[in-house]
Formats: C-alpha cells, structure tokens, sequence
C-alpha cells in the first residue's frame, strides 16, 4: 500500500497569495481535493489530506501529519506570486536520490499535462515542509496568481483539473500504481435476488414493445434499441 499525504497549501487567516480576484488558498485546497479523487481510481493506494477544508494549520504541524502517518510521499501544491509565470517544483537541498528521481518524474509529467506554460525549472530550498518531513517530499508552485495570463487559466476549471491530472500521473509513474478493474453493475430485482435476462431481436416492433411491456410490469427493467 502506498500512503500518499496531499496538503492545500495555506488556509484558514493564512490566505497565501492573493491577485485578480482569486485566493491561493481556495487554488490549492481545489486541487488537492482533484488530485485525491484521481487517485481513488487506482489500486493500493491511500490517500491523507493535511486539510479538506477551510483551516488554519502550522507548517510543522503539516509535516508532523505525515511523519505520524509514516506516509510514502507529500505533496505541497502551492500557487507563486511575485511577477512571474509559469511552473517550477522544489525539493530540499540535502534531498535524497529518491527525492530527486521523484521530482524529475512529476515535474516532467505535469508540464506535460498543463501544456504551453513556462518551464521554470526543478528547485531546491529549505522550506518548512520539505526539511521536516521524513519521507520524499515535493513542493509545487502552479503559475502565478499576479500573473494576468496565468490568472486566466487558473480561473478554468478545466486548467485546475489538468494541474491535478499532471500530479496524478507523476504519482502513478512513480510507485507503478494500476487502475481499478471497472465492474459493471448489475440491476437487483425486490425479492434481492440476482437475474440475467437475454432476449432476441424482433422483426415486428410491437412484439418487441410487447415484452418490453411485460418486463415492467414483473419488476424488471428494459430497454428498446
């Protein structure tokens, strides 16, 4: 089982970076939640949030979640400010061989997944989260929020849901996850039991409509193509 903890940056009276009208915190805590989903597709893999809602939480606190947690990884998604554009992930400084190979996998994959946005490169630095949590940990910064161009594509859903799929993938080339074998439901009739009903084609389409009737009528659903 692979234990993934997800943390939204910011939070609570800690709004993060704020332009154009929108909040960093909302940002982080609305891909996370995206990225959490994705991941529900997959097999052996549980998925801890810092926060999954509105609230206020220490950095240190965050890294102790994940160190209680033993957890196999932590992502940090942040959104920058400061004039710039485009995307750039950190890790630690002392980061270890393991850390590193992860960075080089997610990063490549979630520049693959957002499209045409700057590449401004893999990071080092010693922030909180990074230096104390005791597993591999990737820090992300997902365009800027004071950036008019990239204020447009953060105000897109459909942008927020490529950032986590970009997340997702890097995730999943990482640790070798598998997707859930779907399984097609079946339909329960009242007494609980289970049946497969077959029936063949029908020239006439009153006869058709004929069982069709029938069927209902005992409980049964059916369908006219």
């Amino acid at each position: 089982m692979v234990r993934i903890v997800l943390d939204a940056g910011h939070g609570g009276k800690d709004v993060g970076a704020v332009g154009n009208g929108l909040r960093e915190k909302d940002l982080t805590l609305t891909i996370v939640k995206h990225i959490g989903r994705m991941l529900g597709e997959y097999e052996g893999v549980e998925v801890h949030y810092t926060r999954t809602d509105d609230r206020f939480l220490e950095l240190s606190e965050r890294a102790e979640l994940a160190n209680k947690l033993k957890a196999d990884y932590f992502i940090s998604v942040h959104i920058n400010a400061g004039g710039g554009t485009g995307f750039e992930s950190y890790v630690h400084p002392n980061a270890n061989s393991a850390t590193i190979a992860y960075q080089n996998v997610i990063h490549a994959e979630i520049m693959k997944a957002i499209g045409n946005v700057t590449d401004r490169g893999k990071k080092r630095a010693n922030y909180a989260v990074l230096r104390e949590t005791h597993m591999p940990v990737i820090l992300t910064e997902n365009l800027f929020i004071d950036n008019a161009n990239d204020t447009a594509k953060l105000k897109s859903e459909q942008f927020l849901l490529q950032v986590a799929h970009g997340h997702v993938e890097g995730i999943v080339k990482v640790f070798g996850l598998k997707k859930k074998a779907k399984t097609q439901p079946q339909q329960k009739v009242p007494d609980g039991k289970l049946y497969r009903v077959q029936v063949g084609a029908f020239s006439d389409i009153e006869n058709a409509e004929r069982l069709a009737e029938e069927l209902k009528k005992k409980g049964y659903p059916s369908i006219i193509v």
